[in-house]
């Protein structure tokens, strides 16, 4: 275990008033940095085949872990969340996450090179469990298996045309960095049929390329390709992001604060840019923050401050946030909805999908302006 390691065990099981949370802290820091023996690596899913998955689903019923009647977190409304487990090995280390346009039937893919579709089922604004699920591997070209780890890197999904029973699905990878086309038929993906140019800058990246992918559905450049980086590239001080115009990666940059990394974007229907993000620290653990970036502002060539929607912490539900997709609710509102990246361990960590809605533009929040303007904390 080491030295170091030591003492911050013997630190964070010290006797103090908040020991849980110090405890979980390190738990959470020991599964981020894979440094415990028990806990399991991603498995090889070059050789999965297409079938259905036994998910369980138990009901996060509050957000915030002191406060249940809270439902009012930053510029959103809290409206459900649920853990999900399964039998499956191949079940887990979902990054990347979009929805059909019937908001019901979901897209997701993992680091392990998998994808997943199923229905989310609610119980009036509740999300309450996945329905029909199944689960199979992502191709190379011409159908062949992705054999290396490398290469099943999956990291982000996007519905670009279409629907997910017949349309085109655009996968993020990250390692070995690419975008690739898959052709949805029958609800299946087919091998990719195309991959965008890359930016070059990407090739700094190495470990920490594409994380966050969309298409805008809005603003001046609609219909343009938006994709970010994980990190910062090295020897830069801002947040990298690129739009495909004609074809061609034209790069932007988003303004950090507080050194969080990129895990995840989707596109309003105005074209703005709610962009996920993730931060650990020994200190205080994981913390996950939802940025937007205003369509007005998204430009090649620009430097963009952005507006915080949501915070939050390990006094809230959260783990390792890393999918992030959005779409229209029945009352006008926007539903904003997250997946985590377990990491394939089961044991310190788990797969969370949080639901929250962000209101249709002009109506007030349930919560008092001062409530509803401050971060969750």
């Amino acid at each position: 275990m080491g030295a170091k390691l030591s003492r911050l065990l013997e630190s964070a099981l010290a006797p103090s008033d908040g020991w849980k949370r110090r405890v979980a802290v390190l738990a959470f820091g020991l599964a981020m940095a894979g440094g415990l023996a028990l806990a399991h690596g991603k498995p090889n899913t070059a050789s999965l085949k297409v079938q259905p998955i036994e998910i369980a689903a138990e009901a996060i019923l509050s957000f915030d872990k002191e406060s249940a009647g809270r439902t009012q977190f930053g510029k959103l409304e809290w409206r459900g969340g649920l853990v999900l487990s399964s039998p499956s090995a191949s079940f887990g280390g979902w990054s990347g996450l979009a929805f059909d346009a019937d908001g019901e039937t979901l897209f997701a893919v993992s680091d392990a090179g998998t994808w997943m579709t199923a229905k989310l089922v609610h119980e009036g604004r509740r999300p309450t469990a996945l329905a029909s699920a199944r689960i199979g591997p992502l191709k190379a070209r011409e159908g062949k298996p992705l054999n290396r780890g490398r290469d099943r890197d999956a990291e982000a999904v996007v519905l670009a045309e279409g629907t997910l029973a017949k349309g085109t699905l655009l996968v993020a990878f990250e390692q070995n960095d690419r975008i690739g086309r898959f052709v949805v038929a029958g609800g299946e993906p087919a091998p990719p049929s195309a991959y965008l140019k890359i930016p070059v800058e990407v090739q700094r990246m190495r470990f920490d390329g594409f994380e966050a992918l969309t298409v805008l559905r809005g603003g001046p450049f609609k219909g343009s390709i938006v994709a970010l980086a994980e990190n910062r590239v090295p020897g830069e001080s801002d947040h990298s992001g690129w739009i495909w115009i004609d074809g061609v990666p034209q790069r932007f940059h988003l303004a950090d604060v507080g050194e969080f990394a990129i895990t995840d974007a989707a596109s309003l229907a105005d074209g703005s840019l709610p962009v996920l993000e993730r931060r650990f620290r020994w200190s205080e653990g994981v913390r996950m923050r939802l940025r937007r970036i205003e369509a007005q502002n998204l430009a090649p060539s620009a430097r963009i401050e952005a507006e915080v929607l949501l915070e939050a912490d390990m006094g809230q539900e959260i783990d390792n946030m890393e999918g992030l997709a959005v779409r229209e609710g029945p009352s006008g509102e926007t539903l904003i909805t997250m997946i985590s990246d377990d990491n394939f361990n089961a044991l310190l960590q788990r797969t969370v999908l949080l639901e929250f809605a962000l209101p249709a533009e002009g109506k007030a929040a349930s919560a008092t302006g001062e409530e509803a303007a401050a971060p969750a904390q």
